[in-house]
């Protein structure tokens, strides 16, 4: 995978992450919306993201960086600086 990613494909790769495997409605995920507020991710959902953004970015995802993930957004910018 190369750094090429704009944020648009990334958001939109996320998106279709959380709608097909964690089976959430399309319409709450916003940019700001919080993952465990908003979203009901636990910490074992949680995990499971990390694993299948290392799937997609091909790069791994320290459990500290992702700590300090708490909206989409947030998944979004880890994911690009991951990718840089």
């Amino acid at each position: 995978m190369n750094a090429k990613y704009t944020r648009d494909e990334i958001f939109n790769e996320l998106k279709n992450i959380l709608v097909n495997d964690f089976e959430i409605d399309e319409d709450k995920i916003l940019p700001d919306a919080n993952l465990f507020e908003d979203l009901e991710f636990d910490s074992i959902d949680a995990v499971d993201l990390a694993v299948r953004l290392q799937d997609f970015t091909k790069q791994k995802i320290s459990p500290e960086n992702f700590k300090q993930i708490r909206t989409v957004e947030d998944v979004v910018d880890a994911v690009e600086s991951l990718l840089k």
